[in-house]
């Protein structure tokens, strides 16, 4: 590996460190700190408050007016100091403002980092997978250090550690990025749509990219159903708080493993059903949590995160990169993006935990079969609706058409 790409990679790792450390945990951490419903949406929801400006300012903002190793630093340095603050705070109003400010300084690196990683690897599509992989690398390393930091039963006290790992493993990519080769920023091009989320709402004329777009919004929700409750919930089948990370850390090392095949899977399956085998993959990993709610179950199930996220999330990446012309590739991914951590997740953050208390009485096993019983809705829409063009010169034209 050479110097700029082992660069590269560590960027990648500590980028998704940081996210990986606090948010398995935060859910219960908040019960610890005895805010309400209401309360704790508004702070689960500070990510997706932060994904709605990064859309519609601040990541073209970013990537038009700076230098984006420049922007990673500062952005690593501004957010990493608000997450070690939130160490120490236990009271509502500053802990979601501190969160809030980490996220929407954290959000737009996100595509920074990629962005930096797609200018200086000489074949992105050879080179960037190896160098995305790190991230999440990254994110199963940030869990297993708190099997030796947390106790089996963890405290508060305890638990507050993984913002202070998290604080720490920002201010170490802040000053990674100064050693950053440098990436300028990129002037709009000459007709370019001045606000581009505009131009990404365009594509919505075409009827599969509104499915598409629908069921990527129902699957975020429900992806986020498994952030929220998944902590708890193996506690109380019986995991030690200080496993919790690591059980749920399969999941990444399963998308690891399913990442490899998915070039395979799209080859031999094609879009739809490879992206509707994701969806299922939801609806059968919530309904062993229900039916079968026993840790060794859960820990084999989770190995299903891989197959959810690689062969739905990443597959609509791969789909808007490979099938949409270069000038409307960037909005279309804008959009997806949108859903998947923006809407999703924020409506999401609010309706299940809503739902488990006002109708289930905190039962996980009721509301397990309700996300379920949606994964499954979706998949069955998306395999029944979802019919893009083949990708040819016509179909080509047809996306071109709907963009502009």
């Amino acid at each position: 590996m050479n110097g700029v790409r082992f660069k590269l990679s560590a960027m990648m790792f500590l980028e998704f460190f940081i996210w990986g450390a606090w948010l398995p945990k935060i859910f219960g951490y908040l019960k610890f700190l005895g805010f309400d419903a209401l309360q704790q949406g508004l702070i689960l929801n500070a990510f997706a408050l932060a994904s709605f400006a990064a859309m519609f300012f601040s990541t073209q903002f970013a990537d038009r007016n700076f230098a984006a190793q420049k922007f990673l630093g500062f952005s690593q340095l501004v957010g990493g100091v608000a997450m070690l603050c939130l160490t120490w705070v236990t009271d509502f109003w500053p802990f979601f403002l501190l969160l809030l400010v980490h996220c929407l300084f954290y959000v737009p690196t996100i595509s920074i980092t990629n962005s930096i990683a797609f200018t200086h690897v000489k074949d992105p599509q050879k080179e960037f997978g190896p160098v995305r992989l790190w991230g999440t690398i990254g994110w199963i390393a940030a869990s297993w250090p708190f099997v030796f930091i947390l106790s089996g039963d963890a405290s508060m006290a305890e638990v507050r550690y993984t913002y202070l790992v998290a604080g720490m493993a920002s201010l170490a990519l802040a000053a990674l990025s100064l050693t950053l080769p440098h990436t300028p920023p990129k002037p709009a091009a000459e007709g370019a749509e001045t606000l581009a989320w505009l131009e990404a709402m365009k594509l919505l004329r075409l009827p599969f990219i509104l499915v598409l777009f629908v069921v990527t919004f129902i699957d975020a929700a429900v992806h986020q159903g498994y952030f929220i409750f998944t902590d708890t919930y193996l506690q109380r089948i019986g995991v030690s708080s200080n496993w919790v990370m690591p059980i749920m850390s399969v999941g990444q090392v399963a998308e690891v493993g399913t990442m490899a095949v998915l070039g395979y899977a799209l080859k031999r399956l094609g879009w739809r059903y490879t992206m509707t085998i994701g969806i299922l993959g939801h609806a059968v990993r919530f309904g062993m949590f229900a039916l079968v709610p026993y840790w060794p179950v859960a820990l084999l199930v989770n190995m299903l995160h891989g197959i959810c996220y690689a062969f739905f999330f990443a597959t609509v990446y791969i789909f808007v990169d490979e099938f949409f012309p270069k000038d409307a590739r960037s909005s279309a991914q804008g959009l997806f993006n949108f859903q998947i951590l923006g809407l999703g997740p924020f409506v999401a953050s609010f309706l299940w935990p809503s739902l488990n208390t006002s109708v289930f009485g905190d039962d996980y096993s009721g509301l397990f079969l309700v996300l379920s019983g949606v994964a499954l809705f979706a998949a069955l829409f998306l395999f029944a609706f979802f019919r893009p063009p083949a990708k040819s010169e016509a179909g080509l034209k047809e996306v071109a058409a709907a963009a502009h």
